[in-house]
This record gives C-alpha cells, sequence and structure tokens, in this order.
C-alpha cells in the first residue's frame, strides 16, 4: 500500500503535464486553457496548483520534461548511442515521415511554435527552448565529429556550424509544411537536408 500511495503523486503529475502538452500544442501557450487541461485529466485545480504553482511552472515543465524527453527518444538518444553516428542521422532523416504524428503538419513542431510565440515575450520561455535547442544541436555535432572521427565525414568539415545548420533546417523544413499544410513539401524539403548531409560524406575510393 505504501509503495502505490509513493507513485501515485507522480502519476498525476504525468496526467497533468501530458493533458498541458496536448492543450499547447493544439492552441498555444498563451491561448491554453487550464480549464480544459482540468477537463482532459478529470483533476481539480488544487491538485493542479500543488504540482504547478503558476500556469507559466507548468509550461516551462512542459517544455522540459515532455517536448525534450519526446524529442531525446526520437532522436537524440539515437544519435549519442549509436556506433554509427551519421548513418544514424541519414536514417532518422531518410525515415521521418514514417512516424511522423498524423496532426503534424496541421499543428507544426511543438518546440518550434513555442519558440516562436514564447522567446519573444518571456526569459525563461527563451532559456528553456533554447536549451533543447542545443541538446540537439550537441547531438548532431557529436555525430558528425564521431563520423569525422571515423573517416565518414570529410575532414574539412565545420561540424558545429553544420550541427547548427541541420537543426535550422530542420525546423524550417516543419514550418513551412505547417504554413503551406502540405505533407509533399516537408517530404521535398527533409529529402535536400538528406542530400546536403551526404554530401560531407568522404568520396568513395
Amino acid at each position: 500500500m505504501h509503495i502505490m500511495d509513493s507513485k501515485q503523486p507522480d502519476l498525476t503529475r504525468d496526467k497533468l503535464l501530458q493533458a498541458a502538452f496536448c492543450e499547447i500544442h493544439r492552441k498555444g501557450f498563451q491561448a491554453a486553457s487550464i480549464a480544459n487541461i482540468l477537463a482532459d485529466t478529470g483533476l481539480t485545480k488544487g491538485a493542479l496548483y500543488h504540482y504547478f504553482p503558476t500556469k507559466q511552472a507548468l509550461g516551462l515543465a512542459v517544455i522540459d520534461e515532455v517536448i525534450r524527453e519526446r524529442l531525446d527518444g526520437l532522436f537524440f538518444k539515437s544519435l549519442r548511442e549509436s556506433d554509427r553516428p551519421v548513418e544514424t542521422l541519414l536514417e532518422i532523416i531518410a525515415t521521418i515521415d514514417e512516424w511522423r504524428p498524423a496532426n503534424f503538419i496541421d499543428l507544426g513542431c511543438p518546440l518550434n511554435n513555442l519558440m516562436q510565440e514564447m522567446s519573444p515575450l518571456d526569459e525563461a520561455f527563451k532559456d528553456r527552448l533554447n536549451a533543447v535547442l542545443m541538446v540537439w544541436k550537441d547531438a548532431v555535432e557529436n555525430a558528425l565529429l564521431r563520423g569525422r572521427e571515423q573517416r565518414v565525414i570529410r575532414a574539412d568539415v565545420d561540424c558545429q556550424a553544420v550541427a547548427l545548420f541541420v537543426v535550422s533546417a530542420w525546423e524550417g523544413c516543419i514550418g513551412v509544411a505547417k504554413n503551406l499544410q502540405s505533407v509533399d513539401a516537408f517530404s521535398l524539403c527533409m529529402k535536400q537536408l538528406h542530400g546536403y548531409v551526404l554530401s560531407l560524406l568522404v568520396p568513395p575510393g
């Protein structure tokens, strides 16, 4: 009985975070409704404010514990743990259409959405969002550096600059596709990004 009680608060907190993520992804942070989050979870306002004393605190936790962790599961961890990181990076880019969410084009990237909406308005949001962006950039950069050590990536490639460009282009592809409401536009952009990464490889022979 004691073990179940000790787990229950974490389950409640996670339930709130997941509902808040969905609400923020659909409507943006400023328009996100606490009432909708509570309705989705069946929890009380008291329960929400027990874990998150302000709406800002809830939003920051969504960035740290939902958006960042999802990206880590999709990209960062695979790149960090791969023995062939450049091959893994190319595979992720090449197969992205196979696992993107159904609402991806309609709603866009939650990280990118919040960067556009909140970074100009709230310093804490900007810092947390930049931190996620830098983790992504560092994961790509590390993959490229290890690829250079493995003589897969050309010695003249500036891995730091390329990593920043890859992440920026990736987010740009998502933003353009959302604006155009076009899956084909996203696929086309990502194919170009895939071709760019291929151009960094040591030529065969």
